[in-house]
């Protein structure tokens, strides 16, 4: 529940299992079963029936029998992963967390303040995990104008007295990094029981970890395939490093990302180098500060915490630090590109126009630089990590006159919202959870 270590670290497991030998057991098996298979080599400390009660329950409010289906195209494949209840993929993490945090309280008799920074679809599936929940607040920091109105809307119409939504005058950046400043002061997260559900939190990458297994056994076991992912946190490529490194077949990862490309010019070169956040048609990749991008060098820097320290250290001060290597790629795990705001439409057009399937820009950067690396006889699996109908404006742009609708959105507009707006202030949002905290 803490997410982030007290030291402002982050936690790994002690030890990744290889499940090389299980996998043709794991033909067949229903989602929440895989779930389980997964889970439980992770889970020490609940006991069998309890994990399964939490698994059974948490996927009972995705509107799709297989939760996280593999929709066939012409020669590629898209795994929709927007079938939970905000139609984003965090949804596929975050309602098992909400009930997962609920029980561990309920048998603890504690109380839990969550601290959560979102450029979109965290902050919603958050809040649509938790809402209602007698021991748990949470207190979702976004930035002003940053999201898409929808996807606003999807948190701000949510009036449950422990919802509390702080809009804030910055970037996501900013409100990630204020929240790891509010982690890191420990006599007020002790004091007031803070925990996260960012991806930085270890549950969520282990949730994530799932569907790429189903993917597999939806696709019938290839011997290898390749997977495209939209980046931005590096949450969602990182579970799909650490399914690989678990035994699945995953051939090559192919990291997306938008004109936000810090982490496909690491791996093209090793520097890692912030610049400036560039605001595009896909927001909730906005980023230039990746959270996971440090358990990744922690496996990367053979488990050395001491490098990956330096590294991050040398990071933080000096904007920019670097991994020297010899061969043409970083990891030849990976693959990795950058998509412009005109190819994102360009793709969204695309999709629509060959194939009749629309889908988000997040979903299309993901498409786009996924089809520049697919090899003939190698299927690749492309993830789809939100709704199309969550990008109004986007999906206008690219389809004018095409209708891109869903009715749990459309019930949004009539709503009453409830919001805090604040400037990116440490000291006046620490005030505000402790005005409201339980």
């Amino acid at each position: 529940m803490m997410g982030l270590a007290s030291d402002g670290g982050l936690l790994v497991p002690q030890v990744i299992p290889d499940l090389r030998a299980r996998l043709k057991s794991m033909r067949g098996m229903s989602y929440n079963a895989l779930a389980f298979e997964i889970m439980r080599h992770y889970i020490d400390d609940l006991p069998e029936k309890d994990l399964i009660g939490l698994i059974d329950t948490s996927y009972a409010t995705f509107d799709h029998e297989l939760i996280t289906p593999v929709k066939s195209l012409d020669n590629f494949h898209v795994l929709e992963l927007f079938h939970g209840p905000t139609l984003a993929f965090k949804d596929v993490a975050l309602q098992f967390l909400g009930n997962f945090f609920e029980h561990i309280l309920e048998g603890s008799d504690a109380r839990l303040n969550i601290l959560c920074a979102t450029s979109g679809d965290t902050g919603s599936a958050a809040i649509a995990g938790v809402k209602g929940k007698a021991r748990i607040n949470i207190f979702v920091l976004y930035p002003t104008g940053k999201t898409s109105p929808l996807q606003e809307r999807q948190m701000t119409t949510v009036l449950d007295d422990n919802i509390h939504n702080i809009s804030l005058n910055g970037s996501f950046d900013d409100c990630q990094t204020l929240m790891k400043s509010v982690f890191s002061d420990l006599p007020y997260r002790n004091q007031y029981q803070l925990g996260a559900v960012n991806s930085v939190n270890w549950a969520r990458i282990l949730a994530q970890i799932v569907y790429y297994f189903s993917a597999w056994c939806q696709l019938d076991c290839p011997d290898r395939f390749d997977v495209a992912v939209p980046t931005g946190n590096f949450g969602n490529i990182f579970a799909g490093y650490l399914a690989k490194r678990m035994g699945l077949p995953v051939h090559r990862l192919i990291l997306a990302t938008n004109q936000n490309d810090i982490l496909a010019n690491f791996f093209n070169s090793g520097r890692y180098q912030r610049g400036d956040v560039h605001f595009t048609h896909s927001p909730a990749m906005d980023i230039q500060i990746a959270s996971n991008f440090e358990r990744y060098l922690f496996y990367e820097f053979g488990q050395a915490t001491d490098k990956v320290s330096d590294f991050m250290s040398q990071f933080q001060s000096t904007g920019s630090a670097n991994v020297n290597f010899n061969t043409k790629r970083h990891n030849e795990d990976f693959l990795a590109g950058a998509v412009s705001n005109e190819e994102t439409l360009q793709t969204i057009k695309w999709c629509h126009e060959n194939h009749d399937y629309l889908v988000d820009p997040h979903t299309a950067v993901g498409i786009h630089v996924g089809r520049q690396f697919s090899e003939p006889g190698i299927p690749l699996v492309c993830l789809s990590t939100a709704h199309p109908a969550k990008f109004e404006s986007a999906m206008q742009t690219a389809l004018p006159g095409v209708t891109v609708a869903h009715p749990t959105l459309s019930a949004l507009m009539d709503l009453p919202e409830r919001k805090q707006q604040m400037e990116v202030d440490e000291q006046a949002v620490k005030d505000y959870l402790a005005a409201h905290a339980g």
